[in-house]
């Protein structure tokens, strides 16, 4: 039986269990706790994992549905990212479920981090256009040093019921309001596509050329015009609702929104470190972590893999995580002694340090037992009440041990 590292980490005055801390597995098919945890240590814990998640603080607790289109829109994508994952699902079946463009498909697997962004009420001053309407997107919270692979306005149509209509092929334009030199609003095109009235679904339009420009000068963001016309009048503009467009007025799962595909230059960058508290901190973890193994039936074996969960739950963290709930995160434990047999992955290194070990046992050390392989999770959460977050985090679970 593995020996089983549980870390249920409930924090503060959301407190629901007697006794928090680390648990163990006694020996005897029995999860015990081992040491409760102070709540000043709870509270270092959570911010230690938000620093790992790339999150200055505990986002606040948001009331948006996942029923709504953007949060819906990343839960299916990770969904299929897990199915891939788990049950050997294709990228071909991901793309047929989620009726994706092969740029799209591109833009997901090359993508670190995945943000949606739904429209918002935003006063921009009037246009020469009558008959089109401005979208506007708050894309403050979006990371400068993020790379753009791609970004897309998705924007819903419903068929439209009149037979002549149905049967028009239309232009969907979307336009960037900009400044002139003359402080007055123009219009700068972005993208078009084409649709029939009798097109049901999600259009999408590229937005790529626009997004770099907000987030490098917030102040340039003036918003978006969505501009219709039949192809064979292109100088009559109709409304979008015209030909079953949603803009602002719509259930909640058809609402428009913007998503952006982006890539990390440094994946992970906490602000503060474990290795930033005092050495005589430190001494007193590893002293007491040398105890806890120490007192485990276990301690001693070969290097191997053990179980370790973490409970993004138990964190009380399922008001802003949409999923998982946790992850098994794993980790390495034993020693490396001769001979070092072939399911212990020893390196070539370590099985020559392993013979100098033999014959200077206190000048040189054994080798340590490390993994040998580590697989990314993705985590999908809420930023605010308006903005959604798929986050793939690199190297997180260990998948194999070995002697390094």
């Amino acid at each position: 039986m593995n020996f089983v590292l549980v870390l249920s980490l409930v924090l503060g005055e959301a407190l629901c269990w007697s006794k928090a801390g680390i648990y163990i597995d006694n020996g005897l098919n029995q999860t015990v706790i081992d040491r409760e945890m102070t709540t000043s240590e709870k509270q270092e814990m959570e911010m230690e994992i938000l620093n790992l998640l790339g999150l200055p603080e505990r986002p606040k607790r948001v009331s948006n549905s996942l029923k709504r289109s953007a949060p819906k829109f990343l839960l299916d994508i990770y969904k299929s990212l897990m199915e891939e994952e788990n049950e050997g699902h294709s990228r071909s079946e991901r793309s047929a479920d989620l009726n994706l463009s092969g740029d799209e498909q591109n833009a997901i697997d090359e993508s670190d981090v995945i943000m949606t962004f739904e429209s918002i009420n935003h006063h921009v001053s009037s246009v020469r256009h009558e008959r089109g309407k401005r979208l506007w997107f708050n894309v403050s919270e979006m990371p400068i040093a993020e790379n753009v692979v791609g970004a897309e306005l998705r924007i819903y149509q419903k068929e439209i019921h009149s037979p002549k209509k149905a049967r028009n092929v239309y232009t969907v334009t979307v336009f960037e309001l900009v400044n002139t030199d003359s402080g007055e609003r123009e219009l700068e095109y972005i993208s078009a596509v084409n649709t029939t009235g009798s097109f049901t679904g999600w259009l999408n339009l590229n937005l790529t050329a626009c997004l770099p420009t907000w987030v490098a000068f917030p102040d340039s963001n003036k918003g978006l015009y969505l501009s219709v016309h039949p192809v064979d009048k292109p100088g009559r503009e109709i409304r979008p609702e015209d030909i079953g467009l949603i803009t602002v007025k719509g259930e909640d799962e058809t609402q428009p929104f913007m998503v952006a595909f982006l890539k990390a230059s440094n994946h992970v960058q906490p602000k503060r470190s474990i290795r930033d508290l005092s050495s005589k901190r430190r001494v007193r973890k590893s002293n007491y972590v040398e105890m806890m193994l120490s007192d485990n039936p276990h301690y001693g074996s070969t290097c191997k893999m053990y179980d370790l969960y973490i409970s993004f739950k138990d964190l009380k963290w399922q008001d802003w995580i949409i999923a998982p709930a946790g992850y098994s995160a794993h980790y390495c434990a034993g020693e490396c002694k001769f001979p070092l047999n072939g399911h212990m992955n020893a390196t070539n290194h370590a099985i020559v340090q392993t013979l100098v070990h033999l014959m200077y046992p206190n000048k040189y050390p054994k080798p340590c037992c490390a993994p040998t392989k580590l697989t990314p999770i993705s985590v999908l959460y809420f930023q605010d009440d308006t903005n959604v977050i798929l986050k793939k985090y690199k190297k997180m679970s260990v998948k194999s041990c070995g002697c390094h």
